[in-house]
């Protein structure tokens, strides 16, 4: 997974684009509207998802539609995939621990 990935959507503002897009295509105006920003401030942020490969432009007549990649978003997924599968082994072995304490505790309970 590339850093510039991350060092991209690691600014909130960029992310509210990102989710933005999911919706589809937007135009920079749109964009800037909907986030609350001036349009040279959202065109900055677009640059640097754009450098990221994170978003691409379509050119429709004087239009710049903005619309999300999907290949870093799936080698994104796919490199987080590892640390699901990590953290749902800790967490199938944290469940079985308190399952035993819970049976302890029940052994032990003096009201039965």
């Amino acid at each position: 997974m590339d850093i510039t990935t991350f060092s991209a959507l690691a600014e909130p503002n960029r992310m509210r684009i990102v989710d933005l897009l999911l919706d589809g295509p937007l135009t920079v105006g749109e964009i800037a509207e909907r986030v609350g920003m001036r349009q040279p401030q959202a065109s900055k942020h677009l640059r640097v998802l754009l450098e990221a490969g994170l978003v691409e432009v379509q050119a429709i007549a004087n239009r710049r539609n903005y619309k999300l990649r999907l290949e870093p978003f799936q080698q994104l997924d796919a490199w987080l995939e590892t640390y699901r599968d990590i953290w749902d082994e800790r967490f199938d072995a944290l469940e079985s621990y308190l399952q035993k304490l819970r049976a302890k505790e029940n052994k032990q309970d003096p009201s039965d």
